[in-house]
Formats: C-alpha cells, sequence, structure tokens
C-alpha cells in the first residue's frame, strides 16, 4: 500500500461501555506495548503539514488520522508530535500568541477527536455489557505538552502521559530575509521516562526555500539550522569558558623554565577548547546523548527547473509507464544527503508514497456530501510533482551496535502520506516508528571513538555553532513583532477597523482641543 486510502469514515459509532477510561486505556496501551523479550521503546507518531494558512477541517482532519492512527498497529502512539508550516497568515505568525492559537487548537482538537474513537473502538470490541447513558464531556487521550513557532513554522508536541516527559527545552532559527521566520526551524528537546529506561528526544520543524532552482539555498538554510539553532545560549557557554581560561596570577617563573610553562599551558588551552567544543555540541541539533527527528517540508524537488508545457507527469497508475517510482530517483534530497551536503548523518525510511506537492484542488464532486474525505485533484502544470515533505531521522548509533539481534534499533511501522485536503496544495506526511529506550549516558560516544574519522554528527559537528545565535535570532524576532503588527493593521479588516477607530479617537480630541 503506496499511501494512505484516500478517505476514511468519520461516522465511528460511540460505545458506552461500564469499562471505565482508565480501563479502556489500559487495554490500549497494552495493545501496543512491547513485549518482554524486547527492550523497551517508546511508540512515537511525527507528522508534518504544509497548511497553506488556512483554519484546518477539523472532522476531515481527523478521520484521515483515524486512518493514520491504525496502519500497521492496534493501538495509539504514546508521543504525537506536528511539524507545521504556513500554519497561519504572516500577520499572525509574526504576532503569534492569541492571534494563532485559534489555528493550532483545532490541531489539538483534531487529534483527541481521532483518538478517542479509536478507544472507543477498542472499548467496544473488549466490552461485553453495554450502558446506553452516554457519558457528559468527552475525554482528552492527548495533552498537548508544548507548543511553539517561529513565524509559519511551529511544533506541537502531544503525550499521553505527560509526566513521563522532562526537561523540556526550545530552540529557534530563521532564516527568513533579515533572518526573519518566514522561513526557518523550531525544535524542542525532553527526556523520556518509561518502564525504567530513559531516552532523550530531540524534535526539529522546519520549512526550507522554495522553488526549483533554489538547491543551493536550501542546503544553506540547513546549514542555518545547524549553526543557529541552539538549546541554550551559546553566548553564556562561551562566556562560562573565557573565565575559566583566564590565568590565575603567579609568580613569575625562572627563564629556564619558560619552555616547560609554555607548553603546559598550551596543554590546558588545548583541554579547556575541546571542553567548550563539547558543550556547544551538547547544546546543537546533535546533541550526542539524544536521538533526532528533523521533519517539515523540505522543498527538494525532482527537477532544477520548471516543467515545459510538454513535460512528463509522474502518474499513480501501476500500469502507467510513468508511475511515480520511477521518478524518485531524480529526488534532490536523497542526492545531497548522500553527497553530503544537507540532513547529515540522518537516515530515511523507504519512500513508497506518491510525489505530496504540488495539487490543483479540483470542485467538489456533485452530490459530495460534508466531510469532504476524497478531495478531487490533479498535479499543478506550473511545477514538477515532488518528494517536498519529508522525515528523516538519526539512527542508533554505530558504537551501540554488536551485530547480533540483541542491538537497539529504530522499528518503523508506517512512513506514508495522507490523502489531499481542500485547504492545501501538500498532502501531510507521518512517520510511525518505535524508539528504543537507551539512556543518554550509554548514547555518548565512547572516549576511544575516532572522532576525527566518524561520519556521526553526534561524534564531531559538520559545523560550529554560532556564538550570537540567540542575540541574532532575538534581533529578528524584534522585526517579526513589528512587521506582524503593521500587517495586521493595514491588510485585515479587524486591523483597519482598528486603526480606523484611533484616527476617529484622534481627531476628536483634536476638533475638542481647537475648540475649547
Amino acid at each position: 500500500m503506496s499511501c494512505v486510502a484516500m478517505a476514511a469514515s468519520t461516522s465511528v459509532t460511540k460505545s458506552t461501555t461500564t469499562t471505565s477510561t482508565s480501563t479502556s486505556q489500559s487495554k490500549l496501551s497494552s495493545s501496543s506495548a512491547p513485549s518482554t523479550m524486547t527492550p523497551p521503546s517508546i511508540d512515537l507518531l511525527y507528522l508534518t503539514f504544509n497548511c497553506a494558512k488556512n483554519l484546518l477541517d477539523i472532522p476531515v482532519f481527523g478521520s484521515h488520522l483515524q486512518t493514520a492512527f491504525r496502519q500497521n498497529a492496534t493501538g495509539l502512539p504514546e508521543v504525537v508530535v506536528l511539524s507545521l508550516q504556513e500554519v497561519a497568515p504572516l500577520a499572525y505568525s509574526f504576532i503569534g500568541g492569541y492571534f494563532l492559537n485559534p489555528y493550532l487548537s483545532r490541531y489539538e482538537q483534531a487529534i483527541n477527536i481521532a483518538a478517542q474513537h479509536i478507544i472507543d473502538d477498542i472499548s467496544s470490541r473488549n466490552s461485553e455489557t453495554v450502558n446506553t447513558t452516554p457519558t457528559a464531556l468527552p475525554s482528552k487521550p492527548y495533552t498537548l505538552v508544548r507548543g511553539k513557532n517561529v513565524g509559519y513554522t511551529a511544533i506541537l508536541l502531544f503525550a499521553r502521559e505527560p509526566s513521563r516527559l522532562k526537561n523540556i527545552q526550545e530552540a529557534e532559527v530563521g532564516f527568513g530575509a533579515a533572518e526573519i521566520g518566514n522561513k526557518g526551524a523550531v525544535g524542542l528537546r525532553m527526556l523520556y521516562e518509561a518502564d525504567g529506561g530513559s531516552s532523550e528526544l530531540t524534535f526539529v520543524a522546519t520549512h526550507l526555500a522554495a522553488m526549483e532552482w533554489n538547491l543551493p539555498r536550501r542546503n544553506a538554510n540547513w546549514a542555518a539550522i545547524m549553526r543557529g539553532m541552539a538549546f541554550e545560549n551559546p553566548e553564556v557557554v562561551v562566556n562560562s569558558y573565557k573565565t575559566s581560561a583566564t590565568p590565575s596570577p603567579a609568580s613569575t617563573p625562572p627563564a629556564e623554565d619558560e619552555p616547560e610553562r609554555t607548553r603546559l599551558l598550551d596543554n590546558e588551552h588545548n583541554e579547556q577548547h575541546s571542553q567548550l567544543q563539547q558543550q556547544l555540541h551538547n547544546i546543537s541539533v546533535f546533541r550526542p546523548s539524544s536521538f533526532l527527528f528533523v521533519a517539515g517540508d523540505l522543498n527538494y524537488r525532482i527537477s532544477t527547473t520548471s516543467p515545459p508545457p510538454s513535460a512528463t507527469f509522474p502518474s499513480l497508475d501501476p500500469e502507467s509507464e510513468n508511475y511515480y517510482p520511477d521518478f524518485f530517483r531524480l529526488d534532490q534530497l536523497t542526492r545531497e544527503r548522500n553527497a553530503g551536503r544537507t540532513l547529515h548523518g540522518l537516515s530515511e525510511h523507504e519512500v513508497r508514497f506518491p510525489p505530496t506537492y504540488k495539487y490543483d484542488v479540483l470542485p467538489p464532486r456533485p452530490g459530495t456530501r460534508e466531510p469532504e474525505l476524497d478531495v478531487p485533484w490533479k498535479f499543478a502544470v506550473h511545477r514538477y510533482p515532488g518528494w517536498t515533505d519529508r522525515i528523516l531521522f538519526l539512527d542508533v548509533p554505530s558504537w551501540l551496535k554488536k551485530g547480533n539481534s540483541q542491538d537497539p534499533k529504530f522499528n518503523v511501522r508506517a512512513y506514508d502520506c495522507l490523502p489531499v485536503l481542500r485547504m492545501s496544495d501538500h498532502r501531510p506526511v507521518f512517520l510511525r516508528i518505535d524508539v528504543p529506550l537507551i539512556s543518554p549516558s550509554d548514547m555518548a560516544p565512547p572516549s576511544d571513538l575516532d572522532r576525527g574519522v566518524s561520519k556521526d554528527p553526534r561524534a564531531r559537528l559538520p559545523m560550529e555553532i554560532d556564538p550570537e545565535a540567540w542575540e541574532r535570532r532575538a534581533a529578528a524576532r524584534r522585526k517579526e513583532v513589528m512587521a506582524g503588527w503593521s500587517m495586521y493593521l493595514w491588510s485585515t479588516k479587524q486591523g483597519v477597523c482598528i486603526l480606523a477607530t484611533v484616527l476617529a479617537f484622534g481627531a476628536g480630541v483634536y476638533w475638542l482641543y481647537r475648540r475649547f
């Protein structure tokens, strides 16, 4: 099956059972829990979607999400993460807060509606008695633990058991004009504890440069993430190093001891510099003790030019000579990643779904009922269809692999796309994966590892961290707020009303002042 079915039923009969909600949820958890013969793991679903600045259709998205939850699984994932691009109009995205919440809250509603349908299905299958009295309030299987955005791009973290998530950190970087967040990346890092074990997880949501010909800029955007996305202030780390590196006052040594003193100072300096680089490494996206997941509209295409009028497009017909898998060999992301020019060290599960961009949504078919689950579409003629929406991960490090069946490893349950939604010219893509629980101390590279040879970015950073990253981001954020309010006041009905009210009030005050 190359893609999730284009439609999924939303009308799931709610089972109201005498079994309590906690009992249902325990049955649900046990259905997806790892057996005692396998190492403990985290059941994770990561989904990326370019929202095209539109409000989400909750019933449609929730219905498709039910299908994603059920694919190669019998229970709900323990953690759900959403990477959203073009999540709202730019003015609302730049201002954030109250203006952005109506857009983000719809995703929380859709996830919980879909999850509750799964729980109800499991409860109805496991229950022998039925209580006809409906529950007063629907439960919320998932809790929104943290949400953050940088301009157009947002990340939402949901968990079945929020108490298992510890030490949550945030990071962001903008690489649009003047480093503002019309294009950018936002990240969350946390410690997940369960079953007596723990794993550190880092999630990055991003939106890279568009257009076929903009390949070098996409690679530069990724470089900006490596350089500028820091989960602590790198300037503080550097300043603490400078303070500790300041030599303490000492008596002037005899001249004959000067070479030995110089050698000792050089050794001390090298050791302190190594410690500084390690501290900067720890706050980067490539923290040695953490797993890393990157999802977003990465915008890598299958061509560097727009299609001519006679261009051949991929087909979803398996009998066609232009069946879409044949076009994946042209994928820019795969080529650039293998060449070491982007997404350094990251892996991707086999892509078997069709291109996720660019779709022209057609008018509804006659007699279509709401919710519209099967949207008619065609590929846009001015863009080559491409796999722009992707999810990659940093695999279990090589130093933890012994070459036997007991090695910790990822188990990918599904890497697929959802059907076309009327609100967007992209298709959502999701990854359902079991992540092994490996403690941060066990993840760290061994002391005898040759970091100069290893290509794992957890052993050696591909690019140094910018010490001024936080200061530059703070300056860009101030520009975003000013730009956001300017756009809001001049380009929205509400903003125009505010301006008109202020001008009318000012004119009235001036008239009263002149009159009296």
